[in-house]
């Protein structure tokens, strides 16, 4: 992935969830989810505008099911807010960027 968006995977997903300083979205996505490609763009510019204030990460779900599994993620988009290492807050759909910054604004400073 590009810029500041992280690209997780099985091998770094704990660690980089335990270690965030902000509040990080992990947005659980695949190749052929068109609502999935919908909603990147929307995603990759609140993680510029959000920068230092918000981590943005994307994990595949056919390449990492097991993590998908472990937080139940039954449709994509879904998008798990994680603060200190936990699951907060789990936003399922696509949505426009006002939308989702309202969802995200609870979870911001």
């Amino acid at each position: 992935m590009s810029g500041n968006v992280i690209t997780l995977t099985t091998a770094n997903f704990d660690e980089t969830i335990r270690s965030a300083t902000t509040p990080v979205l992990v947005d659980f996505w695949a190749e052929w989810c068109g609502p999935c490609k919908q909603i990147d763009p929307v995603i990759r510019e609140i993680a510029t505008e959000q920068a230092g204030a918000l981590t943005i990460a994307k994990l595949n779900v056919d390449d990492h099911g097991d993590i998908a599994m472990r937080f139940k993620v039954m449709s994509i988009p879904t998008m798990i807010v994680f603060k200190n290492g936990e699951a907060v807050d789990t936003l399922v759909g696509a949505r426009g960027k006002a939308a989702l910054l309202r969802d995200l604004a609870p979870h911001l400073g």
